[in-house]
């Protein structure tokens, strides 16, 4: 009988037998336990939180990558806190074509000086802006308590834990102690510290805000033990010569260290009220031009006070604004009132700091402790508010090494959820502790000698979605 053994039909039979004979080989390995079974397997697909644990990993060297290469740090910060939450829908995070019961009043929207960004129709100057900041329309945390919300934003630890933790700005403070030696404190808030906690937290009283009470658009910015109220600064002088007239202790013990101490800490306290930390606060060195543009209300010269104090290097500076966001009622016409306050106040801030070469070194953030629910309440009591909402909301963020005209996440259709890439506190405040050159892992010392961190999301179970890579 004839075979064919044309070389075609030989190469044939080759491959059969060479995957027949493979086959069985995998085959008797697998049996013997030689190969380990996974190498054959197909590749198990990924669960949501393998998936999302690996994205946040990538996030984070992405950052810490971009950040390393850039060549100024965030040296000051000021954040804008809107106490009582500022709603998203209403502002920066618009929905339009949700009808009446979430848009209520407020049905118009305006591009823009960056395509496909929009803002509500009540912040025209800061539409002129947008190439200068970025919007995370996707944070959320959950929470809806003003007190718990506020420890959240400002500390990126959970509330209700064995230990109270420093706010940002303490935390700021701390690390850069040793570079800042200004006459003024390192952290300051204008007016009233607003954050519903203890800032300091832990740290203790040195690292304890500065507020200022007083009203910078007042004829003179009455800054609580720095300008006295009703005694000008002929009166503050004479009072001093008086004081090292009859001092003395002071002359016969001149040369003792303690004595010493004293000495420098008093003349640094004269150099806050009666010399140049004082002057900071003079809104009156400005031009008149300018502070017209910054606006003539409290929380435009607000604005303009943070600037002049980030020009003498203070590190930290906190404005709240003065009049609260908690909208249960009365919701539309408080935003009429206020959001061109905010409007016009924080888009002079960025030009100024922009025109004046300091937006890279200066970190920009304004924010509430959540943002508010985007169906309106039209039933009694409420006739028309809207209520606090962990869920979603936004937060602007400029200069310091963020980039501007872009958009992280987004919330759904109506803004009730997130809908792609959630931020949570820790990883705002670990981008910003990164751009400032902070160890977001660093131990703080603990007057009791407890373990505690600067940002510990393992530990304490936070939530992270991974540092904000995007706008680095």
């Amino acid at each position: 009988m004839k075979t064919n053994q044309s070389p075609d039909n030989r190469r044939q039979v080759s491959r059969r037998e060479a995957l027949r004979t493979g086959a069985c080989g995998a085959a008797a390995a697998l049996a013997a336990g030689g190969l380990n079974s996974r190498v054959y397997a197909a590749p198990a697909e990924q669960t949501p939180e393998q998936k999302a644990a690996d994205e946040k990993a990538a996030r984070d060297e992405a950052a810490k990558t971009k950040a390393k290469a850039k060549k100024v740090q965030a040296k000051s910060v000021i954040q804008i806190f809107l106490w009582g939450g500022m709603s998203h829908n209403d502002a920066w995070d618009p929905k339009p074509g949700t009808g009446y019961d979430f848009l209520g009043e407020f049905d118009k929207f305006i591009p823009t000086n960056v395509p496909g960004i929009q803002l509500g129709a009540l912040f025209p100057q800061l539409a002129k802006q947008a190439d200068k900041y970025s919007l995370i329309r996707s944070m959320t945390h959950g929470n809806n308590g003003h007190e718990t919300a506020a420890y959240l934003m400002q500390t990126g630890h959970k509330p209700g834990g064995r230990l109270a933790y420093p706010s940002v700005g303490a935390i700021f403070t701390f690390f850069k102690k040793e570079q800042y030696k200004g006459l003024l404190p390192p952290y300051v808030v204008m007016l009233q510290a607003a954050g519903r906690f203890s800032e300091e937290g832990f740290l203790g009283p040195a690292y304890k805000p500065f507020a200022t009470g007083g009203d910078p658009n007042a004829a003179r910015f009455e800054v609580e033990g720095i300008v006295n109220r009703g005694i000008d600064d002929g009166r503050q002088r004479a009072r001093r010569e008086l004081v090292d007239k009859i001092n003395l202790m002071g002359y016969g013990l001149a040369e003792a260290p303690e004595m010493a101490a004293v000495e420098e800490a008093k003349q640094k306290a004269y150099g806050l009220i009666l010399g140049s930390g004082k002057e900071v606060f003079n809104l009156d060195n400005e031009p008149k031009e300018l502070r017209d543009r910054y606006g003539r209300n409290t929380f435009g010269q607000e604005c303009l006070a943070a600037r002049r104090l980030v020009e003498a290097g203070v590190p930290y500076v906190t404005i709240s604004f003065p009049g609260g966001w908690d909208t249960h009622s009365n919701h539309f016409a408080t935003m009429k009132r206020q959001c061109p306050m905010l409007d016009q106040g924080l888009a002079v801030l960025l030009a100024d700091l922009s025109e004046r070469g300091l937006l890279d070194s200066t970190l920009v953030w304004c924010t509430g402790e959540f943002g508010r629910t985007p169906k309106v309440s039209w039933e009694p009591p409420w006739n028309g508010g809207r209520h606090h909402f962990g869920s979603v909301f936004t937060v602007l963020v400029a200069g310091g090494g963020f980039k501007g005209g872009c958009v992280v996440g987004s919330s759904d259709e109506k803004g009730e959820k997130v809908k792609e890439r959630p931020v949570y506190p820790s990883d705002l405040l670990g981008t910003m502790y990164l751009l400032a050159g902070i160890d977001a892992s660093a131990k703080l010392p603990h007057p009791w000698g407890l373990d505690a961190y600067v940002l510990d999301t393992e530990n304490e179970g936070m939530q992270s979605a991974g540092l904000l890579e995007e706008i680095l």
